[in-house]
């Protein structure tokens, strides 16, 4: 059983420097400790997922640029989330205001290669 995600779980980038914080805003009437019960729609960057501190991945043009600026020496630069698509569900029997939920083993593609995850559900007693 998986537990259920909601308002201010941690979530971290495989090429982040720090975790962010989720913001639930596809519905507000499902809690779980009180807090409201994310979906796989919750994946909009900055409204819903904060940046990661620092990225850390070629692959965005910002590092690249920096490290090629520094001759070739991985300079990070601020993260800017760029989530490609919704969370992947792995409950996708179980809805939520019709949409499936998100759950703590749930993974979402970054735009610039990396995989964001749930590191902290933000709760601890409801599973799906």
């Amino acid at each position: 059983m998986s537990l259920l995600v909601g308002q201010g779980a941690n979530l971290m980038c495989s090429f982040g420097t720090a975790p962010a914080p989720l913001k639930v805003t596809s519905q507000t009437t499902v809690t779980a400790g009180n807090k409201p019960c994310a979906t796989i729609q919750d994946c909009m960057p900055n409204s819903n997922v904060g940046p990661f501190g620092m990225c850390t991945t070629l692959t965005n043009p910002a590092v690249a640029s920096a490290t090629a600026a520094a001759l070739g020496v991985l300079t990070p630069q601020p993260c800017m989330p760029v989530p490609a698509g919704t969370w992947i569900p792995t409950k996708p029997a179980v809805l939520i205001g019709g949409k499936p939920c998100l759950t703590q083993d749930c993974k979402m593609m970054c735009g610039y290669a990396g995989q964001i995850s749930v590191t902290l559900p933000g709760q601890t007693t409801v599973t799906a």
